[in-house]
Order: structure tokens, then sequence, then C-alpha cells
């Protein structure tokens, strides 16, 4: 591959190249992608203003909260529904009961899951809260017990023991259940039609040994199986990480528990179909910053990076870290296992990709060094001592984060994947963030972009695939746009996954606006019609 194409460096060297381009805030990770201009505060590096909405746009006048559950049937089409496109689109992301307090961060909201059911042509949409302890003590108590973002000390006393989950931040269908995701606390399981709440610690038949559960669980490629982790698996701010692997009939099949080097932001992992890789970044445990009454995590300068590596199925002994400079990677696009090679595919930022999550050293948010761009990480193991592992950049012109493949392609090599982000035009990219889909061939190394142009904002797409056996990236792209021109309405839009710079097949057009999205996920009709 030549130069232009992608740049290639070890973790023991400089940074990558800084492109000067940037006035607004993209490449923030997960749901801090979608705040509104206004809302935003990279000087401070701490986020929107207190008070600031996440679901309203930012309006300095209206209302602070949106909190509309929704029954809405035989949604408006433009266009037409593929025939063969029949299942559910669920997505969830925080939506505050009441205003957050000053200080804490959008990602604190209580989780509101929606679901676009299409079948036969319609869509039905339905919305409801996750209806956990968290979300049932404060509907009781009518204001907030649970004032800091994952900061138990300053809880109100009268949730003692309960969970803190906000169940905000992923679904995943299970067993029957939706699971709602928060990784600090195990899941909660839903009704998938219904979405009312069935069990609101939802421990696998009580199974589940770690006091946490991922937000990024992976579906294996053979199998269906889940294999899943959780860290400060042993209680608040400790360094144990449990794995674990479950069977669709619900099941534990594996564990193994490992430690980190530091206790970090472990959002996401990659698994393949020989091994286990986890990524240890410089959002850190603060824990003088908790004692003080603020949130989780720091981003800690000089702590480097670790990109461990471990055999899927064994006792986490063989565990390898090797050691990297400061960067943060939130999201794996997809990974895979070449021999004792591995490769994991990631949006990759230099530094901390969140404007309101605050810098140990007191540091502003830099948007230039915190812009993601999708990157490929390796290490290769049949070396007796590595002493890194290489960061390539595959897509230098395009920024963005959320970054996802065709499901179906978990734990095996893959080609195809999709990412929000503003136009890779330098002229574009300040005034239309986020207003772009890109779709990379990896083995091409070509990208492919959709423009939802002026006053959308898009959320993160997922692929559907046309049917069980189709080809990989032959299916579906959906995602939900907010016309930021039209009050924030919300339009799904439905795209032939082989050519999205055609623009939408059909346009779902709700008459109000979307709750908030940090992840979706698809099910197709015969796991909905089998519950």
């Amino acid at each position: 591959m030549s130069s232009k194409h992608h740049q290639l460096v070890s973790a023991g060297e400089p940074g990558m190249d800084r492109r000067l381009f940037m006035s607004s805030a993209i490449g923030m990770a997960a749901g801090a992608a979608m705040l509104p201009a206004s809302a935003q505060d990279s000087g401070s590096g701490l986020g929107p203003p207190p008070g600031a909405s996440l679901q309203m746009g930012g309006a300095p006048n209206g209302p602070k909260l949106f909190r509309v559950e929704s029954d809405i049937k035989d949604v408006e089409v433009d266009g037409k529904i593929p025939e063969d496109l029949n299942g559910a689109f669920y997505r969830v992301g925080p939506d505050p009961q009441y205003p957050l307090r000053p200080g804490n961060i959008p990602f604190d909201g209580e989780g509101h899951v929606s679901m676009f059911r299409i079948k036969n042509g319609r869509v039905d949409y339905k919305t409801r809260f996750v209806r956990n302890d968290r979300y049932l003590a404060q509907e009781k108590a009518g204001r907030i017990l649970f004032p800091m973002y994952r900061n138990p000390t300053v809880d109100d006393p009268s949730v003692k023991g309960l969970s803190r989950s906000t169940a905000n931040t992923h679904i995943i269908n299970h067993r029957n259940y939706l699971l709602a995701l928060k990784e600090d606390s195990p899941p909660a399981a839903m009704n998938l039609l219904t979405l009312e709440t069935v069990h609101p610690n939802y421990t696998f038949d009580g199974q589940l040994k770690s006091a946490t559960f991922t937000a990024h669980p992976k579906v294996d490629s053979d199998t269906g199986d889940i294999v899943a982790f959780g860290y400060e698996a042993t209680g608040f701010g400790s360094n144990d990480v449990n794995i674990f692997q479950i069977t669709p009939q619900g099941k534990m099949v594996w564990e193994a528990w490992i430690k980190v080097p530091y206790v970090s932001l472990l959002h996401d992992f990659a698994v393949t179909d020989k091994h286990i890789i986890f990524y240890v970044m410089p959002l850190a445990f603060d824990e003088e910053q908790i004692k003080r009454g603020g949130v989780h995590w720091s981003w800690q300068k000089g702590k480097g990076t670790y990109f461990g590596v471990m055999r899927r199925g064994g006792d986490g002994k063989d565990l390898r870290w090797f050691k990297g400079p400061d960067r943060s990677s939130t999201h794996v696009m997809g990974a895979f296992s070449d021999g004792e090679r591995v490769y994991v595919d990631v949006e990759m930022s230099e530094y901390n990709p969140f404007p309101f999550m605050p810098f140990a050293d007191g540091s502003k948010w830099d948007p230039v060094k915190g812009a993601s761009q999708i990157t490929r990480l390796s290490a290769d193991l049949s070396k007796k001592s590595p002493r890194d592992y290489k960061i390539e950049v595959l897509y230098p012109g395009y920024f963005g984060a959320l970054p996802r493949q065709d499901d179906r392609y978990n734990t095996k090599p893959y080609r195809i994947g999709y990412v929000p982000c503003p136009h890779p035009n330098p002229a574009d990219r300040s005034k239309r963030p986020n207003a772009c889909w890109a779709r990379f061939d990896h083995q091409t190394r070509k990208a492919t972009l959709f423009d939802a142009g002026p006053g959308t904002t898009l959320y993160e797409a997922i692929f559907v695939p046309k049917n069980k056996t189709a080809p990989e990236g032959v299916g579906y792209l959906l995602g939900v746009a907010t016309r930021q021109n039209e009050g924030g309405r919300g339009d799904l839009l439905i795209l032939d996954a082989e050519h999205i710079e055609e623009g939408p097949i059909a346009t779902v057009k709700l008459p109000i606006r979307a709750v908030p999205q940090i992840h979706g996920w698809w099910v197709p009709e015969d796991q909905l019609t089998s519950t």
C-alpha cells in the first residue's frame, strides 16, 4: 500500500500527524459526538454548561428535559420500505429524569430505549425508559438521588445498596430479552416487544460473578455465543476484570480473571476466533477527584497505553501487555487474528476525546488532538519479546467515532465498516459536524460517503443483512437523523448499504424528536416472533 493511503507508526514513536482544521468538537466518541454546538464547552474541557440539554438542542429558554415515552402507529414513510427488511431497530441513550447537577456529564441520564418495529412495509415507533433500581427510586422521590456520574460517595443515603445503573449505553438481544447495558452494573432485561422492564438486574440466572457487565459484548460469528467482560469486577475502583462466554441458551461455558495495569475506561474490547484483546488508556480512575465529589474519570497525561492480548478460552495467565504512547480508543470497528498476529480496528484520538471529561493537570480540551480516526492496532505474538504494538491510520482524510461493522463478523476477518463523520472537505467540517456516514472497504481502502446535507445531524448507523446468508455488506444501513432546521425532529433513514452515496431508499418521518442514542441494535423478525 502506498503512503497516500495510510500512515504507520510504532506505538513507541512520536504521535500521528495533526490536521489543523477544526473549530468544533468533531471526533468525540459516543454520545458526546451528538451534542449540539450550543451545548459544547471545549474551552473548559468540562462539556456543556450546567443544565444544557442534550435532548432539546440546548435552547437557552426552552425546557431542559425531553422524557417523552411514545407510541406511534404506522409512521409516515417517504419512499418504500424494502420487502426483505423485517424486524426491529432498537436504540438507547441518556435522557435525564431531572436536570443534571452542575459538574455532571451528559452520559449520566437515565436509559431511554426506542424501537422502530418494521414489518411488511410499515413502521411502528415505541419508546420506554428502563425502569430499574435507579429510575424507580428517583421517580418515587421526585428528585435526583445519584447526583454524579459513577461516584457513589455522593449518593443519597436512601439508595445505599441499589444498583446505580443508568442502562443507557447499548442494547443487545439474548434469550428473548432485550438487555439494556451500562458497564458499571449488570444489565436490565426488557421485553423485546413491549419494552417493559422484566428484570432490573439481570445476572444470567445467577451465573454472573462480576459486579459489572460491559456495554459492548461480542457475538461469536460461529456459535452465536456472547463473549463479554466486566471491569472493576470485584468492586468500585478494583483492577480486576472478569471475562466470560455465554451460550444463546444462557449457559456460561467459560470464564477467566485478569488484572489491568491501572483502572481505565475499559469501555470496549475485541474478540477474535483465537484471542481476547483489551486496550487500557489514560482516561483513568481518579480517587482524589471522586473524593471531591467529581466524576469517575480524568485524563491523566503520561500514563501511556497498554494493548493486552490473551488466548481465548484459557485461564488468562498467558496475557501479554504491550505498552504504547498516550492515546484514546473507546470503540472497536472489527478485529481478527492471522496466525499469531492480531489486528484491531478502532476509533483513535491522540488524547481525551470527550470535551466534558476533566484533565488531571487542569488542561483545556483540544478539539484537534481529541479528534478520532479509524486506526488499526496490531501485535505480533510470535515474537518472544515484542516491545510495542503498531498504530496505522487507515483513512487519514476522515474523522469520526462510533464505528460499526456487519455484526455477523464480530470475531472473524471482515472487510466493510461504517462510521458517522463530518464531511471530509475541510471547508465543511466545522459547518456540518456529524452530517455524514462513511462506508470503508478495507480491501480496496476506498471510502464512500452519504452526505445528509446542512441542518442534519446523524447518530450511529447499524448494518442489517438482507438475509442470514447474504454476503458481508449486502443489506441496509439504518440510522436516525436529527433535523436541526426542523426543531430537532427525527427521521429514520434506510439506505442500500452497498450504495450509501445514493441516499435513502426510505425515510421514516417521526412527528417528534427521536430519543437520544449512544448505540443501536437490530433484531431480525425470526428472533422477534419466537418471543
